[in-house]
This record gives structure tokens, C-alpha cells and sequence, in this order.
């Protein structure tokens, strides 16, 4: 895909961004970049840009604090996305959604493909539409392909929570928001979420709420 006109090239965006300190700046919903297609990397940044913005966007995910961030979500449309889970939650939690401590990694030109017809479905955020969260219902195992940041191949299958933050962030390069697969009766504030729906599981929400899970 061509850089869009009026658009620097990616390098000096990147370098642009990069120039301040601290973490960047996630674009909101509604913010174009979002809804476009991202490029496939490859070697728009040279190995030292690359890893200059790799770490930028380590920094930026966790002061978030977020569990993945790809790079349309600081307005670099690329196919570049960043994951981490230390899966902070109580043991009930963890049980119920499959949620196990995921190293820091990069996806580079990552897709997916459902492995299966599980599905699962929870509440899920993002922190390009702050302040709400829905019940997505993804599948439960799917294989990644793609590479890392130094260019070596990924081909494996990821399952329950590890497989859907790879969905999650794989959806934003391809200009998907969590939102387009949400059941949307389940549209829940933060302040709700903290006051209702702190189950493991989505299914008192969906009686209450009335939307179907799978």
C-alpha cells in the first residue's frame, strides 16, 4: 500500500514520534489510521528505527497500562504490533479465561487463522475507545503466522486468552475494532464494569443484559 498522500514517509513519522520522551500518544477511535488497512512491514524502518520504535511502543503499552498495542494505535499505519500479559488477575479469573503470563513480544506481519469452532466470549477493552468495554466472542485457539522484529519466522497455536489478545491486536491492522465484534447490548462503562460485572465469566452480564453467548 502506498504511503497516503500528504503523509511523510513511515521512517520520518517514526523519527517524528520517537523525537519526544516518554510514552506516545494513542489515537482514539475515530481517528482514520484506525480504520485503514495497515502496510506490511518491510524495511520501511531500518534495524535501529525499528528498534527504537519497538521499544517506544513497549513503554507506551505499559504506562497504558495495556496487555498489547499495535501501531496504527500511535498512528503508524504498519503492521507492527507489541503483546504482554503479566496476568495480574485472581486465580478464579485465570481459570475461567485461560489468562497465563505472556512474555513481551513483537508480531511483524502477523495473521491468523481459527484452528477449530471453539469459541469463547468475554469482556474485552481497548485502549483506543477508552472508558467502555463488550463481550467479544473469538475463537478459542487460532495460529499465528508472521515474524518477530528480527525478522525470523512465527508459525504456532495460541489458545484461550494469549489467543485473544493476538486477534485483538491482528484485528488492528487490518482496521477491525474490537467493537465490530461485540455484542453490543453488552456495551459496559468502566465505572459499570467495576460496580456489575467483575465475574470470570460474561454470563450473568448476558442474562441481565440480554445478548446471546456462544
Amino acid at each position: 500500500m502506498a504511503t497516503p498522500p500528504n503523509h511523510p514517509p513511515l521512517a520520518e513519522q517514526v523519527e517524528a514520534l520517537l523525537a519526544a520522551d516518554g510514552p506516545l500518544t494513542i489515537v482514539a477511535a475515530g481517528d482514520p489510521v484506525l480504520r485503514r488497512g495497515a502496510e506490511r512491514f518491510d524495511g520501511q524502518l531500518d534495524s535501529a528505527l525499528l528498534a527504537r520504535f519497538v521499544e517506544a511502543l513497549r513503554v507506551t503499552m505499559r504506562a497504558a497500562p495495556g496487555v498489547g498495542l499495535a501501531a496504527p494505535q500511535v498512528g503508524v499505519p504498519l503492521r507492527i504490533a507489541v503483546i504482554e500479559d503479566p496476568a495480574e488477575v485472581p486465580d478464579d479469573v485465570r481459570l475461567a479465561r485461560g489468562r497465563e503470563p505472556q512474555p513481551f513480544r513483537v508480531l511483524v506481519n502477523p495473521s491468523y487463522e481459527p484452528v477449530g469452532s471453539r469459541r469463547a466470549a468475554f469482556f474485552e477493552g481497548c485502549l483506543s475507545v477508552p472508558g467502555w468495554a463488550a463481550v467479544v466472542a473469538r475463537h478459542r485457539e487460532v495460529r499465528l503466522t508472521g515474524e518477530d522484529e528480527h525478522g525470523r519466522a512465527l508459525d504456532e497455536v495460541v489458545r484461550d486468552w494469549p489467543a485473544r489478545i493476538v486477534q485483538h491486536e491482528t484485528d488492528h491492522l487490518d482496521g477491525t475494532l474490537y467493537l465490530d465484534r461485540a455484542e453490543l447490548r453488552s456495551l459496559s462503562s468502566n465505572e459499570a464494569m467495576a460496580q456489575r460485572w467483575t465475574q470470570p465469566g460474561p454470563e450473568e452480564a448476558a442474562r441481565a443484559l440480554g445478548f446471546p453467548l456462544p
